[in-house]
């Protein structure tokens, strides 16, 4: 049997790889009308071919995030193809691992042009057909991140506040015209995706995810899920995520000081890693070996496919209800002791 929401036309950013790839073959196993936005021309072809595997209708669209005119006529190219836009997922990003003082003037607009103007763009592509409508969602893809800087990171740090910014600003002036048109955020752990392997990095090792690591399928859950109940304003994915931003609003400083003693050692590794190895700030990563990366990365043995906090950040009210059960059960107790 066909899901509901069979059919439905989704777009997502940053589709040739990672969470963005696992994201479109998530909705593509319901059915729906999947348009794919990304550069690299081999991750899009691999990309539509799970697409149409898994029973969806592919339509790729090469597309660089960084440019608004890209973004806007990718948008009416979907429409025209494929129907009225339901769903956007903002997923596209690049970054440079380095210590800030390492990062040209250059690479920083780069990667702020991708990491955050791409999740501007993207939404007023959107928003200007949804709210014509007046229905449709925007979820954007977040990260602990958003909330909690940490070092060597910076560049992808900064992008990651600013759509957190972003999105609440927007959120708050939908509720205001009390639009039908939603949009919500999925904060991500470390998840293994391709980025390790192609992300421009001047550390003296390969970089690496800050573990507990995720796989990029319980990512891609969680922005389904958001897709569907969008009235939420964020979704946590990892116990990792809730960990670091509790931790981070109680005590920011002493996290501080935590991350400056082993921020540096937890996201580089000893794996070797080819000299030639692709970079995909400047072009798409897929465009020197014409190699096709897929969703995941390079730590399978090392990554879970399971978050039950993602479970305990999706069914809010059920917590809450056995919370309270659990509390008027040890009060009756008391009582009858009493």
């Amino acid at each position: 049997m066909s899901s509901p929401q069979a059919g439905q036309v989704v777009v997502v950013t940053g589709a040739s790889g990672g969470i963005g790839r696992a994201t479109a073959q998530a909705f593509a196993a319901r059915k729906a009308k999947v348009a794919l936005l990304a550069r690299g021309e081999a991750g899009l072809a691999g990309a539509a071919a799970d697409v149409e595997r898994l029973g969806g209708q592919a339509l790729p669209i090469p597309t660089d995030m960084a440019d608004p005119e890209q973004v806007e006529a990718a948008a009416a190219h979907v429409e025209e193809a494929l129907g009225p836009i339901d769903v956007w997922v903002n997923v596209a990003f690049t970054s440079v691992f380095a210590q800030f003082t390492d990062i040209t003037p250059a690479e920083y607009k780069r990667v702020t042009e991708v990491s955050y103007l791409g999740y501007v763009y993207g939404t007023m592509a959107a928003l200007k057909r949804m709210q014509a409508r007046d229905a449709g969602t925007i979820v954007h893809v977040g990260s602990a991140l958003a909330y909690r800087g940490i070092p060597l990171q910076s560049a992808y740090c900064g992008s990651k506040h600013a759509i957190q910014g972003f999105h609440e600003a927007l959120r708050c002036e939908l509720l205001h015209h009390h639009s039908n048109v939603h949009t919500t955020m999925v904060q991500m752990p470390a998840v293994n995706t391709p980025q390790f392997d192609w992300v421009l990095s001047r550390l003296p090792k390969p970089a690496q995810p800050v573990p507990p690591i995720y796989q990029p399928e319980v990512a891609a859950r969680a922005v389904v899920y958001a897709a569907d109940h969008p009235h939420r304003r964020e979704y946590w994915v990892g116990a990792s995520t809730a960990a670091t931003l509790i931790a981070n609003a109680v005590a920011p400083g002493m996290l501080d000081r935590y991350l400056a003693r082993t921020g540096f050692s937890s996201q580089q590794d000893d794996r070797p890693q080819a000299k030639d190895h692709p970079t995909n700030l400047w072009e798409p990563a897929d465009g020197k070996h014409g190699h096709d990366y897929t969703a995941h990365g390079s730590f399978d043995a090392r990554s879970t496919r399971r978050s039950p906090q993602l479970w305990a950040s999706q069914h809010h009210a059920t917590i809450a209800l056995a919370a309270a059960t659990t509390l008027l059960a040890a009060a009756a107790i008391r009582r009858r002791r009493r």
